[in-house]
């Protein structure tokens, strides 16, 4: 597995990195930028392209990146809040001990894209395409993947809470190492997903009354 760059120093393109401007506009080219505690509020930055960019400690609130493209890109520290990333373009990103708070990710497409130690609440992926994502010891609350498609995703040590998987497509979906799997709607479209037994067992109930099945104790 490869080593996740923990520091911007790390990453390969380190030496390049020039400080980024502000504030960020739209249909713009960003490349190689060191955004180092950006503050970036109630911005049009939809169709631009970012590529091997960081993103340290930086603040994006009610931003709009609608079909902007994050290539190679950084994040580490972040609060994203309210930001509107739909129908965007992720490939080989890294976020960070960051924050995701009522973003709108509807139709975006994910790819080789690592999720570690972040707090994802509210987060709309419905009809995204997530392909080779990672969530590792991440809280995941009332993200909903309805109508998405899941392919080669990992959850290892991250908790799942007010999930939605309705009308999802999963394909090789590992959910043996999360903590917890709490799904609110579409238990019957976790098919492709794979679980441990104890896991198993732990949803049997939830399963049961997914397909129609009363369970009752004497």
């Amino acid at each position: 597995m490869t080593k996740i760059p923990q520091d911007v120093a790390d990453l390969p393109y380190a030496h390049a990195l020039e400080p980024g401007p502000s504030p960020l506009q739209r249909d713009r080219d960003y490349d190689l930028c060191h955004f180092e505690s950006a503050d970036e509020r109630d911005a049009d930055v939809g169709s631009s392209r970012f590529t091997e960019c960081a993103f340290e400690n930086a603040q994006v609130d009610t931003v709009r990146l609608r079909r902007a493209k994050f290539t190679d890109v950084w994040w580490r520290g972040s609060r994203l809040l309210t930001t509107d990333v739909a129908e965007s373009e992720w490939l080989d990103v890294t976020m960070l001990s960051s924050a995701l708070a009522g973003i709108e990710a509807f139709g975006a497409q994910l790819r080789r894209v690592v999720f570690q130690r972040c707090k994802l609440d509210a987060v709309n992926f419905r009809g995204a395409a997530l392909y080779e994502v990672v969530f590792e010891d991440c809280i995941l609350r009332d993200v909903d993947f309805s109508g998405a498609k899941l392919m080669e995703v990992r959850f290892p040590g991250s908790a799942l809470r007010g999930s939605k998987f309705a009308k999802a497509k999963l394909a090789k979906v590992d959910l043996r190492d999360a903590t917890v799997i709490e799904v609110v709607d579409g238990y019957q479209n976790l098919r492709g997903a794979v679980i441990e037994s104890s896991q198993a067992v732990e949803l049997a109930v939830d399963f049961a009354q997914a397909l129609g099945i009363s369970v009752k104790d004497q």
